[in-house]
């Protein structure tokens, strides 16, 4: 857990999370008002943004719960202006919103899943950056987090579908996507990283893709993950902390452009 303390000190900052209803969103988003920020809980599911806006106010901390479907450019908006109305600021964003199918090979992915999981991963990004960039620019400063995926940086199929190239294209393209707007924003003191989390256990995803899998087909995964994780074991969502709040704060101030593998030693292997 993390606390306000010198470099780490997010007091008076305004924090964008979308996907926080749940999972690493939800980690990320109690995590930064434990060291003082107040957090816009972005999610679709609004119960959920709810449940997350709940346990940051029962620790004494400041957030508002906001519907958005990061997939549609108006959603998107109207969510922003609301921030401007209540807030005037955005000094950091976590694009963290994401969309995944069951693991099927490529020649196997139907044009709809494909659509929908670069549309909602990657183009959802660019629609939260365009937004959140001019109130960067006009405080002079701002950090914008990119959740990508192990997935962007490395292929994996051991016999049977994991993930689909379509959720990996879409990883992949934040990356591209997190290096092109770190060079075009560096000298406007707004900065833009990425966190390409490994296998990490308990979240919504997760959750979603294990539910249209046989208890054989499970098993097989999480020996899979074990087995390529010189940790072996799968993370947990509260191990992505340290770095968020560490992206968003001052101590981070002359990083930019990177994209840091949070993986349990997956990607040295």
């Amino acid at each position: 857990m993390t606390q306000k303390d010198g470099l780490f000190d997010l007091s008076g900052k305004t924090i964008v999370v979308t996907g926080a209803g749940s999972g690493l969103g939800q980690s990320m988003a109690v995590a930064y008002s434990e060291a003082g920020a107040t957090v816009v809980i972005a999610d679709l599911a609004v119960e959920r943004a709810c449940e997350t806006h709940e346990l940051i106010r029962a620790k004494g901390g400041r957030s508002l719960p906001l519907a958005v479907d990061v997939s549609s450019l108006s959603s998107v908006q109207n969510m922003f202006e609301e921030v401007g109305e209540n807030f005037q600021i955005v000094d950091v964003l976590v694009n963290n919103a994401g969309f995944a199918v069951p693991g099927v090979r490529t020649h196997e992915i139907n044009e709809a899943d494909w659509l929908n999981i670069i549309q909602t991963n990657l183009t959802g990004t660019f629609y939260c950056s365009k937004e959140a960039i001019p109130f960067m620019l006009s405080n002079g400063s701002g950090s914008i987090i990119n959740i990508s995926s192990i997935s962007g940086l490395v292929g994996v199929y051991p016999g049977f579908s994991m993930l689909t190239s379509a959720y990996a294209a879409s990883k992949s393209g934040m990356i591209g996507l997190t290096r092109q707007m770190s060079n075009e924003y560096a000298e406007d003191n707004v900065r833009v990283n990425a966190i390409a989390p490994g296998w990490v256990g308990g979240t919504k995803l997760s959750e979603k893709i294990k539910d249209k899998m046989t208890a054989v087909q499970v098993q097989g995964f999480e020996n899979v993950i074990t087995a390529g994780t010189p940790m072996k074991r799968r993370g947990r969502s509260d191990e992505i902390q340290g770095l968020a709040v560490y992206l968003a704060s001052d101590a981070s101030e002359f990083m930019t452009g990177q994209v840091i593998a949070l993986d349990g030693g997956w990607t040295s292997c």
